[in-house]
């Protein structure tokens, strides 16, 4: 493949210092006929592969080819005018266009040169340099909502994230092709001035040479020159023709990934009515004007009978494809496959009843999907893990306002709203009254008024937190997957973020993983720390703490409370305020004590045998005492000693779900701590 690369490049390289000798220095007649056969060569090959590529970016380089083909052609067009103007004789090829194509005739070749370069210069530059602005504004327009379009059958999951990337990159490209085009199609349209100028100059220059320095008469000079510029003119000016419809070949095509030829002849001949009436006309054109009668009877026949076979094609490939349909529907069927499709899971579901469609349906300016697009990202920043796609679906048999939400399939969460409403929640300091529906924010199941559009302005100038339906889903779904964010984080997953922290730090890795811990150990923490809101976006301290102590013990709870004394900086960022004093409930040494004495390891791990009656007496303590931080408006923040830490953590997480345990180590030296309580039992 390196090999086939360097010749290719050399090619190019060749092609191009061809072009600038060829400016520089004289060539003989033989040598540029060779030239000109191979541009009128690759001006042929550039016109059909544009014709017959299925999409432009099969051609992105083509305003590089419009700019190398052009300098290429300018310098035939130089070094011919030298030979013409030196010896008079520029070649085989120069002296054939300008007596064959013209017939041997001066005003011919002259009328048939002036005719081609006004179709050049005036039809198809003009039309191609008109479509190609025009398109490349169109293109640079639509970006943002292609760019929307994508994420949304991302979020639905009907694409995966390599489909996605894909799309994009494709975007891009699109952009800059056509960007290019846009500058690149003045190429043309200066070589069809250059050629003009050129053959001025060629046809004075020429006449005035062989007058003056070879003392020929006037009227042979004016013949010979004439006829040698003319086909000078024509073998570039026929090369350029065929790129400048190529450009427009190009910036007209559609954006179908199809071949031209094959979707032209169809898209021309593919309406049997339409060939039938041109047929018709035709032949009665014939039949009732003085003009030849054989002739458009034919042509009309012709029509007519295409007409029919285009017929006849389209009902036999309806009853092929009727047919090819139901054998494709009984082999599903058949096939196992078609059952083992039915076996996958998605992650994460939010199904809504088909009063909600409105919110997820762009067309209808709902925004719910570029939400869920901002819960992805949302949750990437703060939490440093990928979530997986949200698969968004209509549910028939729902009421029409609600909606579930649903992780591996099981529906853990679910809510309703009332379109055309707000949702107003009191923060705890408004004492104005609103008249509303009683309700539950579903999120955190706080007291709420659904309220209509008019009250809207009053309660947010009482004070009253005012969210609108698609917020309070969005909300809602972003407050479960946080919850549920660890068992979401698969051995798959984790494999994706050690290979990008490879990318950048392939010391700490390898001496990590696999010697040190297996994956299953790493998803182990990493699931730890995010079943606490910890976040996992500093890999880096976290692979190298692990490394640190993953020499000493393999105990997974262990590794995770080193893992969290080192990423102390962030926590207490999370729960400790700066210049903030932060009221805490500590726990009591003598209790601690207790609970590390019932601690008992085995080779699954550790785990508490407490007396029953002392674990509820452990957990009433502990509810009482939190009860002061909620009288003072504060967060449940217990204080611990770090050996206890983890085992306190796992006694109180099934009856105080929102409650923060966190260690001493675990805090920064300059946190302010007031402790309103001691948990004693």
């Amino acid at each position: 493949m390196n090999g086939r690369l360097r010749g290719a490049d050399l090619g190019v390289v060749a092609y191009i210092l061809a072009a600038f000798i060829m400016l520089i220095v004289p060539i003989p007649s033989g040598l540029l006929d060779v030239f000109l056969a191979i541009n009128i060569s690759i001006a042929f090959l550039i016109l059909f592969v544009s014709m017959f590529s299925k999409e432009v970016l099969e051609m992105s380089y083509f305003p590089t080819i419009l700019l190398f083909t052009t300098i290429f052609r300018i310098a035939l067009n130089v070094s011919s005018t030298k030979l013409i103007l030196s010896t008079g004789d520029p070649g085989n090829v120069v002296t054939t266009f300008g007596s064959f194509v013209g017939g041997g005739n001066l005003v011919i070749g002259v009328i048939i040169f002036l005719i081609l370069l006004i179709i050049q210069f005036l039809v198809i530059n003009k039309g191609s340099e008109r479509v190609a602005e025009v398109t490349a504004r169109f293109t640079l327009d639509a970006m943002p909502g292609k760019q929307m379009a994508i994420d949304a059958d991302l979020n639905t999951g009907a694409i995966t994230d390599a489909q996605a990337k894909e799309r994009r990159d494709k975007i891009q490209q699109e952009a800059s092709f056509f960007g290019s085009m846009d500058g690149a199609v003045k190429y043309v349209k200066g070589d069809a001035v250059a050629g003009l100028i050129i053959t001025i100059i060629n046809i004075a220059g020429g006449i005035i040479m062989a007058v003056v320095m070879r003392g020929e008469a006037i009227n042979d000079a004016l013949s010979k020159y004439t006829i040698l510029t003319i086909g000078d003119g024509l073998v570039s000016q026929i090369p350029s023709l065929l790129i400048s419809l190529s450009t427009g070949i190009l910036v007209t095509k559609g954006s179908g990934s199809a071949d031209f030829g094959n979707v032209l002849v169809k898209q021309l001949f593919g309406i049997p009515k339409a060939l039938y009436i041109v047929g018709a006309v035709v032949g009665v054109l014939g039949i009732i004007t003085p003009l030849n009668a054989i002739i458009f009877l034919a042509v009309g026949m012709i029509f007519i009978l295409a007409g029919r076979t285009m017929q006849s094609t389209i009902e036999t490939a309806g009853i092929e494809t009727e047919a090819e349909t139901e054998e494709q529907e009984a082999q599903e069927m058949r096939q196992p496959e078609n059952v083992n499709s039915l076996l996958s899971v998605d992650p994460i579901e939010l199904e809504f009843g088909y009063g909600i469609i409105p919110l997820a349906n762009a067309s209808q300016g709902g925004d719910l999907l570029d939400r869920v697009v901002m819960i992805r990202r949302q949750i990437a920043l703060e939490l440093g893990t990928i979530v997986p796609i949200i698969r968004l679906r209509d549910n028939i048999q729902l009421n029409p306002n609600q909606y579930i939400i649903k992780i591996k399939g099981i529906q853990v969460s679910e809510g309703e709203i009332l379109f055309d409403h707000y949702l107003a929640m009191n923060p705890g300091y408004v004492e104005e009254e609103i008249t509303g529906i009683d309700t539950y924010e579903p999120s955190f199941h706080l007291p709420a008024k659904w309220i209509t559009e008019s009250q809207r302005e009053r309660a947010e100038s009482y004070g009253y937190t005012v969210v609108d339906p698609p917020s309070i889903i969005a909300t809602h779904l972003t407050e479960v997957v946080r919850q549920h964010l660890a068992e979401l984080l698969t051995r798959q997953d984790v494999q994706g973020l050690i290979t990008n922290l490879k990318e950048t730090n392939p010391s700490v890795v390898d001496e990590l993983y696999p010697k040190l811990l297996s994956l299953g150990e790493i998803q182990k923490i990493l699931q730890n720390l995010l079943k606490e809101g910890i976040s996992i976006r500093d890999l880096l301290t976290i692979f190298e703490t692990l490394a640190d102590y993953g020499a000493t013990t393999r105990d997974t709870d262990i590794l995770t409370e080193y893992v969290r004394q080192a990423l102390k900086r962030s926590i207490s960022g999370k729960y400790f305020p700066q210049n903030e004093t932060t009221s805490v409930v500590t726990l009591d040494p003598k209790l601690e004590q207790e609970i590390m004495g019932s601690v008992k390891q085995t080779e699954q791990g550790a785990y508490l045998t407490l007396d029953p009656e002392k674990t509820k007496a452990i957990i009433t303590a502990t509810g009482k005492e939190l009860e002061k931080l909620e009288k003072l408006g504060k967060s449940q923040i217990i204080i611990t000693s770090p050996i206890v830490r983890m085992y306190f953590k796992r006694l109180t997480e099934d009856y105080y779900k929102d409650l923060v345990v966190v260690s001493y180590n675990e805090i920064e030296s300059n946190v302010e701590l007031q402790s309103v309580g001691m948990v004693t039992a």
